[in-house]
C-alpha cells in the first residue's frame, strides 16, 4: 500500500513527536516544570480544558493509545504543539502538553488561549 506524500510526513512527523515525547518523559524538560513558566517561553502555548469530565491525556494523538493522566474542566494547559490524528467529535487535531508530563491532548476539547500552537 502506498502513502501520499502528505500522509507519510504525517505519520513521521507522529512518530518522531512520540519518539520525543517518551525522551522527554523520562527527562522532564525544565521549561515545561510549571504553568506560570511556560507562559514566558515563545515555544508553549495556552488553552483552557473544556470537557467536562475533564481532558484525558494520551501517549498518542490516537483515540486508543494508553491515557497517561487526566486534566480538571477548567484548567489552564501548556501546549507545545500541535498535529493531526484520530478524529474526535469531527476534529482531527491534537495538542502536545507540556504540563509536568508530556501527553497528547484532543484539540476538540481544549479551548486556545491567544494563537493557535504551531505545527510539531
Amino acid at each position: 500500500m502506498s502513502l501520499r506524500p502528505t500522509a507519510t510526513r504525517t505519520r513521521l512527523g507522529i512518530l518522531a513527536a512520540g519518539g520525543a515525547l517518551a525522551a522527554l518523559t523520562v527527562t522532564g524538560p525544565a521549561f515545561a516544570a510549571d504553568d506560570a513558566s511556560a507562559g514566558s517561553h515563545p515555544h508553549i502555548y495556552k488553552g483552557r480544558v473544556t470537557a467536562k469530565t475533564g481532558l484525558l491525556l494520551r501517549t498518542a494523538p490516537t483515540r486508543g493509545s494508553h491515557v497517561i493522566r487526566s486534566v480538571p474542566y477548567g484548567k489552564i494547559v501548556s501546549i507545545y504543539c500541535k498535529t493531526t490524528g484520530d478524529h474526535v467529535q469531527g476534529n482531527n487535531r491534537w495538542y502536545l502538553l507540556t504540563n509536568g508530563t508530556w501527553a497528547w491532548g484532543a484539540a476538540h476539547y481544549i479551548a486556545n488561549i491567544g494563537p493557535a500552537p504551531r505545527w510539531c
